[in-house]
Protein backbone atom coordinates (compact mmCIF):
# COMPACT_ATOMS: atom_id res chain seq x y z
CA UNK A 1 0.00 0.00 0.00
CA UNK A 2 1.13 3.58 -0.84
CA UNK A 3 1.19 5.88 2.06
CA UNK A 4 -1.06 9.07 2.02
CA UNK A 5 2.24 11.85 1.16
CA UNK A 6 3.67 9.54 -1.57
CA UNK A 7 -0.70 9.25 -2.93
CA UNK A 8 -0.90 12.58 -2.74
CA UNK A 9 2.86 13.64 -4.50
CA UNK A 10 1.50 11.08 -7.31
CA UNK A 11 -2.17 12.39 -7.40
CA UNK A 12 -0.73 16.34 -7.74
CA UNK A 13 2.02 15.26 -10.07
CA UNK A 14 0.34 12.64 -12.47
CA UNK A 15 3.08 10.28 -11.65
CA UNK A 16 2.69 6.70 -10.57
CA UNK A 17 3.43 6.33 -6.86
CA UNK A 18 6.20 3.73 -7.96
CA UNK A 19 8.25 6.44 -9.12
CA UNK A 20 8.62 8.27 -6.49
CA UNK A 21 10.70 7.81 -2.75
CA UNK A 22 11.68 9.87 -0.16
CA UNK A 23 14.76 11.16 -2.13
CA UNK A 24 12.22 12.58 -5.20
CA UNK A 25 12.96 16.09 -5.48
CA UNK A 26 12.37 18.47 -8.85
CA UNK A 27 15.76 17.04 -10.03
CA UNK A 28 14.58 13.59 -10.44
CA UNK A 29 10.79 13.99 -11.24
CA UNK A 30 10.53 16.44 -14.12
CA UNK A 31 6.48 16.87 -13.83
CA UNK A 32 7.71 18.24 -10.26
CA UNK A 33 8.56 22.20 -12.07
CA UNK A 34 7.14 25.66 -10.63
CA UNK A 35 3.52 24.82 -11.61
CA UNK A 36 3.80 21.33 -9.95
CA UNK A 37 5.59 22.83 -6.76
CA UNK A 38 2.28 25.32 -6.40
CA UNK A 39 0.02 22.31 -6.67
CA UNK A 40 1.87 20.20 -4.14
CA UNK A 41 1.46 23.49 -1.63
CA UNK A 42 -2.53 24.02 -2.02
CA UNK A 43 -2.84 20.01 -1.97
CA UNK A 44 -0.24 19.51 1.00
CA UNK A 45 -2.41 22.69 3.03
CA UNK A 46 -5.86 21.25 2.79
CA UNK A 47 -5.29 17.32 3.15
CA UNK A 48 -3.07 17.75 5.86
CA UNK A 49 -4.45 20.88 7.30
CA UNK A 50 -1.72 23.19 7.60
CA UNK A 51 -0.44 26.23 6.58
CA UNK A 52 2.88 26.55 4.75
CA UNK A 53 5.15 29.79 4.60
CA UNK A 54 6.96 30.64 2.31
CA UNK A 55 10.69 29.12 4.63
CA UNK A 56 8.71 26.33 4.37
CA UNK A 57 7.85 25.95 0.80
CA UNK A 58 11.21 26.67 -0.10
CA UNK A 59 12.80 24.23 2.40
CA UNK A 60 10.60 21.62 1.15
CA UNK A 61 12.63 20.39 -1.61
CA UNK A 62 12.28 16.24 -1.11
CA UNK A 63 9.64 13.97 0.02
CA UNK A 64 11.12 13.12 3.04
CA UNK A 65 11.57 17.09 3.68
CA UNK A 66 8.14 17.37 2.94
CA UNK A 67 7.41 14.38 5.42
CA UNK A 68 9.73 15.59 8.35
CA UNK A 69 8.08 19.15 7.92
CA UNK A 70 4.87 17.79 8.38
CA UNK A 71 5.40 15.17 11.36
CA UNK A 72 7.09 18.32 13.00
CA UNK A 73 3.60 20.20 12.87
CA UNK A 74 1.75 17.09 13.84
CA UNK A 75 -0.20 16.12 10.92
CA UNK A 76 -1.11 13.06 10.14
CA UNK A 77 0.68 10.67 7.37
Amino acid sequence: MTDKLIKLFADVLEVEPSRLNEESCPDTVPEWDSLGAMNLVTAIESEFEVRLSTRDIMNMSSIALAREFLKAKGAEL
